[in-house]
């Protein structure tokens, strides 16, 4: 299901982008950096995940009422 694996690497991809975003916000909290534009990204990386499993989560359901159709 085409649906499904992409929601799955859309949570991967945004995992990987909070990781890093919170690496840089400690990074540059430490050397006295603007850690602005890291929260930001830690924002998007979590709008981006609840974006992707919002996708897991309609598909699941999707999948559960096909099979209560074929049964």
């Amino acid at each position: 299901m085409p649906a499904i694996s992409s929601a799955y690497s859309g949570v991967y991809a945004a995992n990987q982008r909070f990781e890093a975003a919170a690496a840089n916000t400690v990074r540059d909290a430490s050397s006295g950096g603007d850690i602005v534009s890291d929260v930001v990204g830690q924002i998007e990386s979590r709008t981006a995940f609840e974006a992707s499993i919002s996708v897991v989560k309609t598909a699941d359901e999707m999948m559960g009422r096909l099979l209560d159709i074929k049964a």
